[in-house]
């Protein structure tokens, strides 16, 4: 009965050993944003954010483009440290728009000049959030930079946000 015993695991340890395994997290696809940024850019009636120049290490891993849901765009991230950040922009009521990007964030009444703009900090909700009202000038236009990375890291993509 020992004897049978140590058959079985003999067989199941070779059995494991040739069964690949894979410790890493699953790997992220980088999505292209080109078409979606042309299309929300020729339709929004505000100036569409992307970033520009952020480090490779950044992967963009969604996006999308909706007209008739108060001109909402989003552009999820995946940062280099496995963290989420996301850009938001919507025409539709600020209020609601912000509580939804940032999943419950409140305003703190911090704000931090980024890019020559003026942010201002939410935080508490599932994302911490950097929101920007009035989006360069066009009243109606919130852009949220929100996820859960440092506020550091929401920071670096809002300085390389390029509004067109």
């Amino acid at each position: 009965m020992v004897l049978s015993l140590g058959v079985i695991v003999l067989a199941g340890l070779v059995m494991w050993l040739f069964i690949p395994h894979d410790d890493g997290g699953p790997d992220i696809k980088r999505v292209d944003y080109t078409v979606e940024l042309t299309t929300a850019r020729r339709a929004a009636p505000y100036p569409v954010a992307a970033p520009e120049g952020l480090a490779k290490e950044w992967k963009p891993t969604s996006v999308r483009y909706r007209g008739a849901e108060d001109n909402t765009w989003h552009l999820g991230y995946h940062a280099p440290d496995g963290e989420y950040v996301a850009v938001e922009q919507s025409t539709g009521k600020p209020s609601e728009f912000i509580e939804q990007a940032s999943q419950g964030g409140s305003r703190t009444g911090t704000t931090e000049e980024i890019g020559g703009r003026t942010w201002t900090r939410y935080t508490g909700g599932r994302y911490e959030a950097l929101v920007l009202q009035d989006t360069d000038g066009v009243k109606g236009a919130t852009t949220v930079v929100a996820g859960t990375g440092s506020f550091e890291q929401l920071g670096q993509m809002a300085a390389a946000l390029k509004l067109a």
